[in-house]
């Protein structure tokens, strides 16, 4: 039985040539050979909306096509490309999963979410992150100028940047045992996959008197990153 592939926190952007040449082959190293390829939110480093023609972005929506024709692709948003529409969907062939996601594989039952929720205590961010989500204010936004969203996404990038190098975010930008516990109560028994902190780990708790792990997936950056394989055996992390 072929083993499931789950990845998260790429950034790919048109400045990431060799992360970008990297995702490319991994596609092709997988294409065929996973039973599924799991993205759990910020492929891209920014995304403006399913109408954008760069000639970056319609690069990368022909390789997740072509990937898609030959193992089934499933993408999760996450607080960089959360905008991810219907067009991006069909364009890539990839089935859009909202968060949070419980599935089942290998006979063992696993709960799925980028992991920017988990995080709470960090409320600047979470009510950022309750914003953006707000089908209002995504239309407010997708009705701007595509060369508008450009400048207002390089400027959430550079704040993003500005918010990793405050020493002081650091311990707020993780996950919080509350946020889990919240979160896994609806789910108990079941295993925590999740991405966005950058803190690749696997971790042990305890939720209604039962020990369930969470894992979290390695970001990729420059030539480095990770990913989990997911078989009858359980959960295994692996770098690239």
């Amino acid at each position: 039985m072929k083993p499931t592939i789950m990845i998260a926190d790429l950034h790919l952007a048109a400045d990431t040539p060799a992360l970008n040449d990297l995702f490319a082959q991994k596609l092709q190293d997988w294409q065929g050979q996973v039973a599924a390829l799991y993205i759990l939110g910020d492929l891209f480093d920014a995304w403006i909306g399913d109408d954008d023609d760069s000639p970056f972005i319609q690069s990368q929506l022909a390789l997740l096509h072509d990937f898609s024709q030959h193992t089934p692709l499933y993408v999760m948003r996450g607080n960089r490309d959360f905008l991810f529409g219907d067009a991006f969907a069909h364009k890539t062939g990839a089935t859009l999963l909202e968060e949070p996601h419980p599935l089942t594989l290998y006979g063992r039952d696993y709960v799925l979410c980028h992991g920017d929720s988990l995080c709470t205590d960090d409320l600047a961010y979470q009510q950022f992150r309750l914003q953006a989500r707000n089908p209002q204010w995504q239309a407010m936004i997708l009705s701007k100028p595509l060369a508008e969203r450009r400048v207002l996404a390089a400027q959430i990038r550079q704040m993003s940047e500005g918010a990793k190098a405050d020493n002081g975010k650091t311990a707020i930008s993780d996950a919080t045992e509350a946020g889990i516990q919240a979160l896994m109560s609806q789910y108990v028994g079941a295993d925590l996959i999740h991405g966005h902190t950058h803190r690749p780990a696997t971790h042990v708790h305890e939720v209604a008197g039962q020990t369930i792990h969470r894992f979290v997936i390695q970001d990729w950056y420059g030539h480095e990153g990770g990913y989990l394989v997911i078989d009858a055996t359980g959960v295994q992390a692996k770098s690239l």
